[in-house]
C-alpha cells in the first residue's frame, strides 16, 4: 500500500531532539523554541514568530489577538475543514461563507463583497492545497474596507504570489506541522506576523495570558505551548525548507505528466503563484460513471491510498443544527464547494515519494478509469 502521506525528516531531526532529552530541556522554554520561531518566521519573510501547540491553536490566537468578540462576523470559504470555522466560533463572532473558485479550488475573492456587512471585521483566507488565494484582490477589499485578514497557510509552506510566501501578506498567518504538512513537528502549530504587538499578545495568550507578577491574569488565556522537543524537529525541518519545498514542487511536476490524458481535473498553476502540492488532489471529470467512493475503493484494493476533499463546512450538522449560538447561516448556494466535494480526492503526496510510486499511482487510476 502507498500512503497517502508520510512525515519526512531528511535532516537533524534526531540528533536535536535527543540534544533537547539530553540537556532536560523537554517543556516549552528552550532554545530550540526561539530558533523555530525565528527561522519559520524568516523563511516565510515575516518579522516574528509565534510557534503552539497545533494549527487550531495558532488560527485561535489570531482571533483572539485581533479582538474578534460576539456580534462581529468574520468571511470565511466554506471548502475548509472545520478548525477554520471553529477558531472564529470560539471567538464568539459568526463565520460567513464564501464558495470557492473554480480553477483555484480556494476562496472565490470575487464573491468576498457581497458578504460584507456593518458587521463584518476580518476575512479568514485558506489557501487550499498547495495554491495560494488572489490575495492582490482581497488585500484590496481589506484595505478598502478596513478588515483584518488572516492566512490559513496550514496547507501552504512556502507557496508564493508574486514572491511573496503565504503567511506574510495579511495581518497574521497561521500554519500547522501535523504529520502530513510540507513542515512537520508531529503537531504543533506557528503564528507569523509583521506586527510586534500582536506577535506580544499572542505569547502572552497561549501561556494562560499570565502578567507580571506571574499568578495576575488580565485576560482569559490558552494553554497553547509549543514544547522543545517538538521545536527541534522544526528546527531541522527549516534548515531543509527549499528542500522539502522543492520535494513537494518535483511530486506536483511528476504527477502532472502521468496523469496527462485521464479523465480528472488537475491541480493549477496560475501566472505569478508557485503550488506547493501539499497533496496532490484530483477531480472527477464529468465523462467519469464511477463515483469518487467507487474510485477511491478500487485504487486501495490496487494498494494506493487516497483521502476525500473537504466536506464544505455548510454541509457540516454541527452547522446546519445550530448547536452554538453563533453557528454560521448554512442556507446559501455553494455550487463549486459542493462539486469539489462530491468529485475531488487526493493522491498520495509524501515528499520521498518515487518515480515508480508515481507510476504505480497513474496506472492504477488509468485501469480504474477505464
Amino acid at each position: 500500500m502507498i500512503p497517502v502521506c508520510k512525515p519526512w525528516l531528511p535532516g537533524n531531526e534526531k540528533k536535536y531532539v535527543d540534544e533537547a532529552l539530553d540537556t532536560n530541556w523537554i517543556s516549552s522554554a528552550g532554545k530550540f523554541i526561539d530558533q523555530f520561531e525565528s527561522g519559520f518566521a524568516e523563511f516565510c519573510g515575516s518579522k516574528f514568530g509565534v510557534s503552539c501547540s497545533s494549527g487550531l491553536g495558532a488560527l485561535h490566537l489570531a482571533t483572539a489577538a485581533l479582538g474578534l468578540k460576539k456580534g462581529d462576523e468574520v468571511i470565511v470559504p466554506t471548502f475548509t475543514m472545520a478548525a477554520t470555522i471553529n477558531a472564529i466560533i470560539f471567538t464568539g463572532a459568526t463565520p460567513v461563507f464564501v464558495d470557492a473558485d473554480k480553477e483555484t479550488w480556494c476562496m472565490d475573492a470575487g464573491k468576498i463583497i457581497e458578504k460584507i456587512t456593518k458587521n463584518t471585521k476580518a476575512i479568514m483566507v485558506v489557501h487550499v492545497y498547495g495554491h495560494m488565494c488572489d490575495m492582490d484582490t482581497i488585500m484590496e477589499i481589506a484595505k478598502d474596507k478596513g478588515l483584518k485578514v488572516i492566512e490559513d497557510a496550514a496547507e501552504a509552506h512556502g507557496a508564493e504570489l508574486n514572491g511573496k510566501k503565504a503567511g506574510s501578506i495579511g495581518d497574521i498567518g497561521c500554519f500547522s506541522f501535523y504529520a502530513n504538512k510540507i513542515f512537520t513537528t508531529g503537531e504543533g502549530g506557528m503564528c507569523v506576523t509583521n506586527d510586534s504587538e500582536l506577535a506580544d499578545e499572542m505569547k502572552k495568550l497561549r501561556n494562560h495570558a499570565f502578567e507580571v507578577p506571574r499568578f495576575i491574569h488580565k485576560k482569559v488565556g490558552f494553554n497553547y505551548r509549543l514544547t522543545n522537543i517538538q521545536a527541534a524537529i522544526g528546527v531541522a525541518q527549516v534548515e531543509n525548507a527549499e528542500k522539502l519545498v522543492s520535494a513537494r514542487r518535483s511530486l506536483g511536476e511528476r504527477y502532472g505528466k502521468a496523469l496527462k490524458g485521464l479523465p480528472l481535473i488537475l491541480p493549477v498553476e496560475l501566472k505569478g503563484y508557485k503550488n506547493v502540492y501539499w497533496m496532490y488532489g484530483v477531480v472527477l471529470d464529468d465523462s467519469v460513471s464511477k463515483s469518487k467512493e467507487e474510485v477511491m475503493s478500487e485504487l486501495k484494493e490496487k494498494g494506493v491510498d487516497t483521502r476525500s476533499f473537504f466536506i464544505p463546512m455548510h454541509k457540516q450538522p454541527v452547522y446546519v443544527d445550530k448547536t452554538v449560538e453563533n453557528a454560521p447561516d448554512c442556507s446559501g448556494e455553494y455550487s463549486i464547494a459542493e462539486w469539489l466535494g462530491e468529485k475531488g480526492f487526493y493522491l498520495p503526496s509524501s515528499s520521498d515519494l518515487t518515480d515508480e510510486e508515481i507510476q504505480k499511482v497513474a496506472e492504477a487510476l488509468k485501469q480504474v478509469l477505464e
